[in-house]
């Protein structure tokens, strides 16, 4: 039986805004196991890098809301305008009700508060994914 010439759909990708190593490392090694490419940085200008007109591709974006360089809000507002089809999950453990309702107004996707479960952001940014395609 002949090869198949078709090509795979690429995985989606993942972005994974966080200045903290160890959730970056986490989320990253989880998503790559459930099959997603994944792209980090550790703050809002490595996260903005990845918009840039050559820059590669982003389907989705897991961003923290407290970054060392910016407010997680302005990157929301910077990723939507760039990106206004990406959705963002917001991660956060200093939310306020506020805070939350300002990051689904401004465009978020979902807020999840810290910790949680990796494997449930995994299964979370399937879903999202999911309804972006529909």
């Amino acid at each position: 039986m002949p090869a198949s010439t078709a090509k795979k759909p690429a995985p989606p990708t993942v972005l994974i805004v966080d200045d903290e190593p160890l959730i970056r490392w986490s989320l990253k090694e989880s998503l790559l196991e459930a099959g997603f490419s994944v792209a980090d940085a550790p703050d809002g200008r490595g996260a903005l890098e990845y918009f840039k007109l050559d820059g590669p591709a982003i389907d989705a974006v897991l961003l923290d809301l407290r970054l060392p360089d910016v407010d997680g809000l302005s990157l929301l507002d910077r990723i939507k305008l760039a990106a206004p089809d990406v959705p963002v999950i917001l991660m956060t453990a200093f939310g306020t009700p506020e805070t939350l309702e300002a990051a689904l107004t401004r465009g978020a996707s979902v807020t999840v508060t810290k910790p949680f479960s990796v494997d449930d952001m995994v299964g979370l940014v399937s879903r999202v994914l999911h309804q972006f395609e529909s």
